[in-house]
């Protein structure tokens, strides 16, 4: 197998082996492909891949083979015996189809409506910060088709300061309880088990939390409790400093090791890998390129066995790639990131304009699962 590789930054974690399914393809094609052995089924989805990279930590980095499935699954099964399992179970959890989430299944891209209760986010910050305007807006995205609803009250874009507790919940509570019985799950975006806690009281699905559980020791045990969902997110650094010169040897690989350990924390405090999603935090912790590459090769995360959320809604980095200023005008560039996101399989996106994402993947859909 041909082979590359990089060096990975001191504090970076050194873990195994890791395969990113490559060489995707959809629809006729991918069933007879994975009919005659030449493909798998990507997490159960519409895809198939017909080729993996493996990556192998050692102590002078990583390096990167590359090969086709079948010689990729003939190679596993000449190795040891420890070496043909492990690579037998990624495939596995690469290939197995994916539960319900919250709900929903997951036989399309899931849209997740951004409801935010705050004055001051990147994107719309002040426009539905009062509880009324906030519910209204909730109910519109249902209608426009959001799958689900996210729900924040605390801006966590670069160089935000954290907001207390108490406004926390005063801003998100009123709103829960406006949009109870909207037909969709509500989410909670919190990095705080007692919102977390007050939330899922009230009857909301799923945590969404920028720190992956990790900011609050009682936030695993709490999610668990309920029999709440959670999206492990990854950000390198605090809202106050993570665009400060992010470094990476090699972006998602290093963001696959944080999600494994973020998982196994979660599966120890009784939370399923079924009720677990992980999104790679685009725009939080990154550079642009760090972005576009997370993008591209986003389906490395499905080798976690979970469902992959990407929220790359109106960011900064469209803005600085696509020379926009105005979050409210990076429309073309978020449908573009979402096509890109779809096309890796990602089964949940955090969007702001559900509507205008909705058309862009019903030719995505018409195209890659049939009308």
């Amino acid at each position: 197998m041909p082979r590359r590789g990089f060096s990975l930054p001191d504090n970076s974690p050194e873990t195994g082996i890791d395969l990113r399914p490559v060489g995707l393809v959809q629809g006729d094609l991918a069933a007879n492909l994975c009919h005659d052995g030449g493909a798998l089924p990507l997490a159960g989805g519409p895809f198939a891949f017909t080729a993996c990279e493996m990556f192998v930590a050692g102590t002078e980095g990583v390096a990167i083979y590359f090969a086709a499935l079948g010689d990729f699954t003939g190679w596993a099964e000449q190795q040891d015996p420890a070496t043909a399992r492990v690579i037998s179970a990624k495939l596995d959890l690469l290939s197995r189809p994916r539960p319900d989430f919250a709900g929903m299944a997951l036989v399309r891209p899931r849209l997740m409506g951004i409801v935010n209760v705050t004055p001051d986010s990147f994107s719309d910050g002040g426009d539905f910060f009062d509880s009324d305007t906030a519910i209204s807006h909730g109910r519109e995205l249902v209608a426009a088709g959001a799958d689900l609803l996210d729900i924040g009250g605390e801006s966590t874009r670069p160089g935000s300061e954290p907001t207390s507790p108490d406004a926390e919940l005063a801003r998100v509570l009123p709103v829960i309880a406006g949009l109870a019985g909207c037909g969709v799950p509500l989410s909670i975006d919190t990095r705080r088990g007692m919102v977390m806690d007050a939330a899922l009281t009230r009857g909301v699905s799923v945590v969404n939390d920028i720190t992956a559980l990790g900011d609050d020791p009682d936030a695993p045990g709490i999610v668990a409790r309920h029999g709440g969902s959670v999206i492990l997110m990854h950000m390198l650094g605090r809202p106050r400093d993570m665009q400060a010169e992010p470094r990476y040897g090699h972006a998602p690989y290093e963001i696959m090791q944080f999600f494994k350990d973020r998982v196994a924390v979660c599966e120890q405090a009784g939370v399923p890998r079924d009720r677990i999603a992980v999104d790679p935090g685009i725009g939080f912790g990154k550079n642009d390129d760090h972005n576009l590459k997370i993008l591209a090769e986003a389906a490395i995360f499905h080798g976690l066995g979970c469902a992959v959320v990407i929220g790359a809604s109106r960011k900064s980095f469209i803005g600085r790639v696509a020379d926009v200023d105005d979050a409210k005008s990076r429309l073309a560039g978020s449908l573009a990131a979402a096509a890109l996101a779809a096309g890796q399989g990602a089964q949940i996106l955090r969007v702001h304009d559900v509507a205008e994402t909705r058309q862009a993947l019903s030719i995505l859909d018409g195209a890659f699962i049939g009308r």
